[in-house]
């Protein structure tokens, strides 16, 4: 269990920049302002949470977990309304996989290496059970891309999913809310205060004032708003038990194969995080 534990944190490691592409790089919010989305979180609920097909904003909230009551009930179902999700989601790709190729550059976008790499992180990323997995699931009933940058980008994405399934279900066996969960990374990242995070700043005062309360009340953080010895633990236990819910998609992988996979991708990965994944 901790050889696998290993592996699954090693391959979201590597894995991570490609899909931080989608978030940081321009090609995919071009793509989804052409096709009319007003704003980039328009885009980004429209196009993320589309695989799901025309479910109501709370399924979305529940889905996504993290956003504050209320924010995905700007976006869904407004932005579907004139922009098809079929159609978010295919700009999506082509962004994403526009930009992962931009930054990778000919030599290793031409390379068998990252066709080898697409092809086992797709086996991967198809091989693994969807029960409980709601984000997961949505994205195994998309079609594989033929190009191998965009089924790189499309297995890292599966993948991504099913690990934030899983990290869901470990916020949740420790009673930690989405805004809940933002602090905790906050000061597992030493930001401080809290509440400055980039994530949860825009939030009105009372509600992340009612939150660091309940976080204190819990005795997972202390009166200057850090970490307790017991807040860290139930950090740690989160992180420890989403990486064990991160390991059945590398079951399907031969030895052989997971070590030819990490080894692919350490300099596709290497290239993405020196630009930052714009």
């Amino acid at each position: 269990m901790q050889a696998m534990t290993r592996i699954a944190r090693r391959m979201f490691e590597l894995l991570e920049p490609i899909c931080l592409v989608t978030f940081f790089a321009d090609e995919c919010n071009d793509e989804l302002a052409a096709l009319g989305h007003r704003t980039y979180w328009d885009g980004y609920f429209a196009s993320r949470a589309a695989p799901l097909g025309r479910v109501p904003a709370q399924v979305v909230h529940a889905a996504f977990y993290n956003f504050a009551e209320g924010e995905a009930a700007r976006h869904i179902p407004s932005a579907w309304e004139t922009i098809p999700p079929e159609a978010s989601v295919a700009a999506r790709l082509r962004g994403s996989a526009a930009s992962v190729r931009r930054i990778l550059g000919d030599e290793l976008v031409g390379s068998p290496g990252l066709v080898r790499a697409a092809d086992l992180a797709t086996k991967a990323a198809t091989s693994a059970p969807t029960e409980g997995r709601m984000m997961y699931a949505g994205m195994r009933t998309l079609p594989i891309p033929g190009d191998p940058v965009a089924r790189l980008w499309h297995s890292a994405t599966m993948l991504r999913e099913h690990r934030g399934d899983g990290h869901i279900a470990a916020l949740l066996s420790e009673r930690i809310g989405g805004t809940e969960s933002h602090v905790l990374s906050a000061l597992d990242m030493g930001i401080h205060p809290a509440e400055s995070f980039g994530r949860i700043h825009h939030l009105p005062k009372q509600r992340l004032a009612e939150v660091m309360d309940g976080l204190r009340e819990r005795g997972l953080v202390d009166s200057g708003g850090r970490f307790t010895d017991s807040g860290r633990r139930t950090k740690e236990r989160i992180e420890t038990l989403t990486d064990e819910l991160a390991d059945a998609p590398y079951d399907a992988l031969a030895p052989a194969e997971l070590d030819g996979l990490i080894a692919e991708l350490e300099p596709i990965t290497a290239k993405l995080e020196a630009a930052g994944s714009r």
